[in-house]
């Protein structure tokens, strides 16, 4: 698994400030520029690992965060989406287990060829560390991840 580092994505800081002042954090943000219209796709969590987010809370940040984007794009013409992750999000990029520290995952481990789980407690720009349920910690290399999602 890569980790792709949030100051890479344009707009990301601005929109991630706005976003964690209304009480959430900013998990992905794809801006996509079309021949007319500029396709936007954002999603939000919330900052309490065990507080999920509603319809209520998307369309709240969602009235916060396309003006923002509008006018740091300098155009009306856009389309935004702005999800949550989802009980069953797949994390795409190894950035984002500092997000959702506090959070149970699963990870396919390449090392042992299996599925480990725990809680994230900890994660930086090589490794996340997981406490299993025993209270053991342990930490995996992001280039040993080959899968990871939430755990159900």
């Amino acid at each position: 698994m890569e980790y792709n580092s949030y100051k890479n994505i344009k707009y990301y800081k601005e929109c991630a400030a706005l976003v964690e002042g209304m009480g959430y954090k900013l998990v992905d943000l794809k801006i996509v520029p079309a021949k007319s219209i500029t396709k936007i796709s954002a999603i939000i969590c919330s900052c309490d690992p065990a507080v999920n987010i509603g319809v209520n809370d998307c369309a709240k940040v969602h009235r916060v965060l396309l003006p923002r984007l509008e006018a740091l794009l300098g155009t009306e013409e856009t389309s935004m989406e702005l999800t949550s992750p989802g009980i069953e999000h797949n994390i795409k990029n190894a950035a984002e287990f500092e997000i959702f520290t506090g959070r149970s995952v699963r990870i396919w481990d390449k090392t042992v060829t299996d599925w480990v789980s725990g809680v994230i407690k900890c994660a930086d720009q090589n490794s996340v560390t997981l406490e299993k349920e025993d209270g053991e910690k342990f930490t995996i290399l992001y280039e040993n991840i080959a899968k990871a999602k939430f755990l159900l």
